[in-house]
């Protein structure tokens, strides 16, 4: 088994890979990361290489002897990489890997925001059946084309190919920064340009964290997964026969509902928390197909995403760089 791991030098791309190969079900397997920036560091079951996934000869060499693919390369909102890189690269991967004799599975990492994250309004819970629905953006255009291609693939050509769809990705003190009032603020959205700035700053000093309401008015409710929850998702689906040409929802059991947060953040740390009305919608993903079919159960729960994310402590070798803000 050679697993080629797009955007290895990410979060999910370092916790895979060392999630795979501490694992004994997988220990004859090996890691070929392929990467672009950032360089991973090449072991006896670990090879590097480097090049872009708009390259078509790259992806060629790069796939050469690969019986499996875990796609984690993305791109955020700038229009050109989005297409030059996200859509055309995720083509000659797949392009690639249809007409070669070792390929297995081709697992990609999708994204809510194709279905609308919490952009629009939904009548239930969200499920692999709920149609596409991209908010304005090249990023969410992006989650639909991706997840479309993998589909048509398969129908087209019986390509093996399985996405596990994630919300926002949480690790270490992600969760804590997203809440953040200040110029540290980890992703969207920026609190501090939604209240005046001197209670901005005031709010930042104290630790103070909002409480997003929705358009109804109501505590919103948001989806997310944290890191080792997902890796655990990919390796269950990894050569798993009812994972084939299957959709998954990869995510908490419960939403995460800020008014909880709220509440939690005051009990256990003091911390006060301020309203933040919204125009956004709550929503609830349904993992319920993953749990059926993968066997597979996210560990993580709301006091846990709380917890680890508040005790979490960075050495001085260890400053908090945001290279991909999901």
């Amino acid at each position: 088994m050679l697993i080629l791991v797009t955007g290895a030098t990410g979060k999910v791309g370092r916790r895979f890979i060392a999630g795979l190969l501490d694992d004994p079900r997988f220990s004859k397997a090996r890691i070929r990361a392929l990467c672009h920036n950032r360089l991973y560091e090449a072991t006896d079951r670990v090879d590097v290489f480097q090049g872009s996934i708009a390259d078509r000869d790259v992806v060629a060499k790069a796939l050469d002897d690969v019986t499996h693919v875990v796609h984690l390369a993305t791109c955020k909102e700038t229009p050109e990489d989005i297409m030059d890189v996200t859509v055309k690269g995720l083509f000659w991967l797949l392009e690639e890997f249809r007409t070669s004799v070792t390929a297995r599975q081709f697992i990609l990492i999708g994204g809510d925001a194709g279905v609308g994250h919490f952009h629009y309004r939904h009548d239930g819970p969200i499920t692999e059946n709920a149609r596409h629905c991209a908010y304005p953006g090249s990023y969410a255009l992006s989650k639909v084309l991706e997840e479309v291609m993998l589909e048509q693939f398969g129908i087209q050509y019986g390509l093996n190919g399985c996405c596990l769809r994630a919300p926002w990705i949480m690790e270490k003190d992600d969760f804590k920064y997203s809440l953040s009032f200040g110029d540290d603020v980890f992703g969207g959205p920026d609190w501090k340009t939604l209240v005046p700035e001197e209670a901005a700053r005031r709010y930042a000093a104290m630790g103070t964290v909002p409480l997003l309401l929705d358009a109804d008015g109501r505590a919103l409710k948001r989806n997310f997964v944290h890191v080792d929850d997902l890796v655990s998702a990919i390796l269950a689906a990894i050569d798993n026969p009812r994972a084939e040409r299957q959709l998954f929802n990869i995510c908490m059991d419960r939403p995460v509902d800020y008014a909880e947060v709220a509440a939690y953040l005051l009990r256990t740390r003091n911390l006060g928390s301020v309203d933040i009305p919204s125009r956004f919608h709550s929503n609830w993903m349904d993992n319920s197909k993953a749990k059926y079919l993968l066997d597979w159960q996210p560990n993580y729960n709301l006091e846990m995403l709380i917890d680890s994310a508040w005790q979490y402590e960075r050495s001085k070798e260890e400053p908090r760089i945001v290279w991909y803000p999901g």
